[in-house]
């Protein structure tokens, strides 16, 4: 954004030499005007954009406490159906989380669901294929309240928009989907689960689900092509897993966009960096759920340096060991882990300002290992014997 002003700003400049003194007092007015507003709502968007990271952390953290953060930095409407949209779109957002949300009793997170559920077309969809879209959107919760509860409130969906699936009507309706969708959940786990050894056939689940149709069975070649169609492909149901480093970077020290030196091929690359947990974070995009690169900042010092090419360095180095490789690890473009290769990590950050704030936060950062300390003494005098 920063480059993009400077030349617009340079653009500004360029058009004004085509003009006369006179013609610039009454253009130049205008053009500064345009120009000043231009800026105001460019720092309004980073603000805005800021906060709403901080909100979807928050929520990663919290799910009621970042809602309520959204709401009160007017990012969200404190409406069902604004918070519904938020969920659904899911960006940034941990399944687990949203489901939590969506499981809660309270008449308010209920009235969230079913707007929520009404984002969903089944419209023409076999059930199967309803519940693998709907189970993809947040991670169904543990507690068996929550799940019936969103589970009745799909069955509900479902059926307003297929009426005519099933024999029963009203109320009777919507139980029998609600009745088959909790059996095609429970086949889907018989079958794919490995701790199951007793897989049930075809025949034993159309027998199940015998009379759950207003006390009539449902047509044998649905109840056939619901399990055929589990049977070929199981639920794709979203895992949070260890690797959600969600909490990690909630509340950091600091986070910005810097630029970085390559190890061994030296270019600079821009780069979100996050200061926490003693640990320097850089990522390739704010929307990356894991880091490019970590450097614990155990045992290393800092330092301002000058660069031809860049403005506003700074250097993260082991002091009194020149050659030696800064332990840190970096994801490769094919996804492989590996130790990082940099003796050195040469930053540029885009303001002097910007520069010291990163230099003293990292420097309150870094931590002292005394047993490195006493390693390094160490070979440091075994290297002065053989020498002499």
């Amino acid at each position: 954004m920063v480059s993009f002003l400077v030349s617009f700003c340079m653009y500004v400049y360029s058009f004004s030499q085509c003009f006369s003194p006179k013609q610039l007092t009454v253009l130049g007015k205008q053009d500064l005007s345009n120009l000043t507003k231009f800026i105001s709502f460019s720092r309004k968007s980073m603000q805005r954009n800021k906060q709403v990271a901080m909100g979807r952390k928050k929520f990663n953290m919290d799910p009621k406490k970042g809602i309520q953060f959204l709401i009160e930095n007017d990012l969200l409407k404190n409406t069902c159906e604004d918070i519904a949209q938020f969920l659904y779109k899911g960006e940034g957002l941990n399944k687990t989380a949203i489901g939590d949300y969506l499981g809660e009793r309270d008449e308010f997170n209920i009235k969230v669901l079913h707007s929520f559920v009404e984002l969903h077309e089944f419209t023409d969809l076999n059930l199967v294929q309803a519940l693998r879209q709907f189970l993809w959107s947040f991670r169904l919760p543990g507690e068996a309240q929550k799940i019936d509860r969103m589970m009745e409130a799909f069955a509900q969906r479902y059926c307003q928009c297929n009426p005519g699936v099933f024999q029963s009507t009203g109320y009777v309706y919507v139980y029998t989907c609600y009745v088959l969708s909790f059996a095609i959940i429970m086949l889907n786990t018989s079958l794919h689960n490995p701790n199951v050894k007793d897989k049930p056939t075809v025949e034993r689940f159309i027998a199940m689900n015998r009379g759950i149709n207003d006390g009539g069975d449902l047509p044998e070649e649905l109840l056939r092509n619901l399990y055929e169609s589990i049977k070929n492909e199981p639920f794709k149901i979203p895992e949070d897993d260890g690797n959600d480093l969600t909490h990690t970077f909630f509340n950091p020290d600091r986070e910005g966009w810097l630029l970085k030196l390559g190890g061994r091929v030296k270019t600079w690359k821009r780069r979100w960096f996050i200061l926490t947990d003693n640990c320097l974070y850089y990522f390739e995009y704010t929307t990356d759920k894991e880091p490019r690169g970590i450097i614990p900042l155990e045992n290393l010092s800092i330092r301002e340096v000058d660069d031809s090419k860049k403005p506003n360095c700074f250097e993260l180095f082991i002091p009194d060991n020149k050659d030696q490789v800064i332990k840190a690890c970096k994801t490769e473009a094919d996804g492989r882990v590996v130790e990082g290769n940099h003796t050195f990590y040469r930053i540029s950050a885009p303001t002097t300002e910007e520069k010291d704030e990163w230099i003293n936060s990292i420097k309150a950062a870094i931590s002292r290992d005394p047993f490195y300390e006493m390693l390094a003494a160490r070979k440091k005098k075994v290297s002065s014997v053989k020498r002499h």
